[in-house]
């Protein structure tokens, strides 16, 4: 990302300024969601989570809901973000050993398994540490 932004530093808009050099990595991944994610098209994002945090996955999921809500914008995204899979409206495909198949978003692993630890963090690092 860090190339990308520069490009982006030195060719921005007419009449702006482009500052994402000067932001934490998130915060640049969010300035150019909410600057770029704009107008009819389709969006495809590979775990945009990576980047952000708790707070963060929540803007870019606000920003996701307004673009898809124009009905003009498709948004594909993979992702391990219960938050992010949250998306209203979504059609869930859930990727496994076992191929693809749609789900449902509390019956997603990636739901149970937080699900799980938020419920009892220590008995989930206690099975982690005892090899399962």
């Amino acid at each position: 990302m860090h190339s990308f932004f520069s490009y982006l530093e030195s060719h921005p808009p007419r009449g702006e300024e482009a500052v994402f050099h000067e932001l934490s990595h998130g915060e640049s991944f969010l300035e150019l969601v909410r600057e770029r994610f704009t107008g009819p098209g389709l969006y495809l994002l590979d775990e945009p989570e990576s980047a952000l945090s708790f707070t963060g996955c929540l803007a870019l999921l606000t920003v996701l809901i307004d673009l898809v809500q124009t009905g003009t914008a498709q948004v594909i995204l993979s992702t391990h973000s219960p938050l992010l899979a949250a998306l209203p409206g979504a059609d869930v495909v859930e990727i496994g050993d076992w191929g693809m198949r749609p789900n449902t978003w509390s019956e997603l692993g990636v739901v149970q398994n937080w699900r799980a630890f938020l419920g009892d963090p220590e008995l989930f690092v206690r099975h982690l540490t005892d090899g399962g």
